[in-house]
This record gives structure tokens, C-alpha cells and sequence, in this order.
């Protein structure tokens, strides 16, 4: 049903491009006959851009769980109510930037701070690509701002963490491909006198792309030693594929445990300027206001393109 629901999506994908374009092209077929489309025309080309940027930002999303949705957890730093705010506001962030996307998200834990803000707060994100999209955000937000909650109206700094996850399906489909398969038959090595075996009954399969072998021999039927065999080597690739996940958990949760308070990733400051600045990807913008109300496209889409342009080198 996912790879169905991709493949629609990619068709309705070409279909807004082709209808965006025959559009374009006769808004100029219009001017050139004199008449006035400008509005018309610029709001197209608007439109055509945002889903031509969409498209490329899909592009490049190649990481084995990027299509998956996304597990995220918010917690503040030190700072008590400040920082409990400054977590509330980031949580406010995601949740506007996954209805931008026409994602659904739903709150799994929130517990709320002593004033204002929240202690921690998990939610999910449920749409194709979310956990890749929000890679870009894993890591420590730095804000600077006069303080609310002070009456002096100093300038302040909070911190608060953002870890994301992607959701992983228990289950796992263990598909074997002839083509990927080695059978071997050899006479097996069993007692002797009536229960020797004068026939090549004993079967060794290989599975190619791994190097996983089993082999059955104690059965006197070839046919039944080969179903065996087959089934010692589905559980093997089984455990294997369960190992594979245990090392991609553990790689996740090491990455979790680097993030420490004064490595932020990204600042954004309130005063004595406007400005959010990306540590990583050096992208900035001044309309803070539209960053916090959910517009983090630039910052994903430059975090993508540096994700890639590392894997390149």
C-alpha cells in the first residue's frame, strides 16, 4: 500500500507540473495577444516554483528510513521557565510546519513545566518522508531574547534539545530470491549399515548476498532436507535482519546521547536583531516570525543538499 500511495503521488506529481506549465504557456499566449495577465502570470509561476522546490527536496531524501514518519521528543535545558517556554514555542514550530506539509502528527506525551512551557513533550509525525525532512532538526536550538518572565527586561538565552526517530515497523518480511540462492547436494555423512545413504540427498544452500549457509542432511529424501535447510536459512536472514535494526537503534541512540547544551545547531535571536542562523548549513533569514510559524523549508532543504554534497566527497 506505501510503495501504491508512492506511485500515485509521482503521477500526480507529473500531472500538476504538465497542468502548471500548459497553464504558464497560455498566460504568455494572452499577453502576447495584449492582454493583461501579470497577477495571473506571477501567481502561477509562484505556485510552480513551491512544487518544483518540493520535488527537488524529495530528491534528496535517499537514506534507508527517510520515507518513514517521525518520532520526535522535545526537552528543555537549563534555564527552568525560560528554556520550558522556549521548548513550548519549538513544539508549536513542528506541529504548524507538519500541517503546512499536510502531515497528521499526534501527541504522545506532554507534561507541563511549574509556570509556563513543558517539561518534555513526543509526538509523532505521520507522512511520506517526515522522518527524513526532519532530520535537519535533531540537535540543540539556541534562542536569545528579552525575557518575559523578566521584569528588569533583560536579554536571555534558552536551549532546548530536539531528537527525532523514525517509526519502525516490527514486522519484517523476509523475501529470499532464487536468483540470490547457491543449492549445493552432497551425500551426507550419516551411520552406516541399513542407514546409509547412497544418494546426494544432503542439501547446502548459500544465500549470495550475505554469505548465510544452512544445510540439512538427516533427512534420506532430498526434497525434505531442501525444505529444511530452507527454513534454517529464512531464520537466519531473520536474525539477521533484527540485528541489522538493533545496530541502526544503537547508532541513533549514540547520536541522542552526543547532543549536549553549547553545541546548538541553530540560534535564533530575537534581540537585539532579527535573525535564525543555521551553524551547520550557514543558512540564515530575517523574517524570524515566519520560521517560527512553521516555515522551516530553507533550513531542510540546505541541510539536505550539505547531507548529500557530504556523501558525495
Amino acid at each position: 500500500m506505501r510503495e501504491k500511495k508512492r506511485l500515485e503521488d509521482m503521477l500526480a506529481n507529473e500531472a500538476n507540473l504538465m497542468r502548471h506549465s500548459d497553464d504558464i504557456s497560455a498566460y504568455f499566449d494572452l499577453a502576447r495577444e495584449g492582454e493583461s495577465v501579470d497577477a495571473d502570470l506571477r501567481r502561477e509561476i509562484d505556485s510552480l516554483r513551491q512544487l518544483v522546490d518540493r520535488l527537488e527536496t524529495e530528491t534528496l531524501l535517499s537514506g534507508e528510513n527517510d520515507a518513514r514518519n517521525a518520532i520526535v521528543t522535545i526537552h528543555p535545558g537549563a534555564g527552568g521557565t525560560e528554556s520550558q517556554d522556549w521548548a513550548d514555542m519549538l513544539l508549536r514550530m513542528y506541529l504548524r510546519w507538519a500541517e503546512r506539509q499536510g502531515f497528521e502528527t499526534v501527541l504522545y506525551d506532554y507534561q507541563p513545566g511549574e509556570e509556563a512551557g513543558l517539561k518534555s513533550a513526543t509526538f509523532a509525525v505521520n507522512g511520506e518522508y517526515a522522518f527524513g525532512l526532519l532530520t535537519s532538526e535533531i540537535g540543540v536550538h539556541r534562542l536569545v531574547r528579552i525575557s518575559p518572565f523578566d521584569q528588569a527586561k533583560r536579554r536571555h538565552t534558552s536551549f532546548a534539545s530536539v531528537f527525532v526517530s523514525p517509526e519502525i515497523d516490527d514486522s519484517i518480511d523476509i523475501v529470499i530470491k532464487p536468483d540470490d540462492l547457491r543449492i549445493d547436494t552432497y551425500r551426507s555423512s550419516g551411520k552406516g549399515g541399513q542407514h546409509v545413504n547412497t544418494t546426494d540427498s544432503a542439501v547446502r544452500i548459500t544465500h549470495i548476498p550475505t554469505g548465510i549457509v544452512a544445510a540439512c542432511q538427516n533427512e534420506r529424501s532430498q526434497h525434505k532436507n531442501k525444505d529444511r535447510a530452507m527454513s534454517m536459512l529464512r531464520s537466519k536472514l531473520y536474525e539477521n535482519e533484527l540485528e541489522k535494526k538493533r545496530a541502526a537503534t544503537k547508532k541513533i541512540e549514540d547520536s541522542k546521547l552526543d547532543i549536549d547544551f553549547g553545541s546548538q545547531i541553530r540560534s535564533y535571536t530575537l534581540q537585539p536583531y532579527r535573525l535564525i542562523k543555521d551553524h551547520r548549513t550557514k543558512m540564515e533569514v530575517g523574517d524570524v516570525d515566519r520560521v517560527i510559524d512553521g516555515d522551516l523549508q530553507p533550513f531542510i532543504r540546505a541541510y539536505l543538499q550539505m547531507r548529500r554534497s557530504e556523501k558525495q566527497s
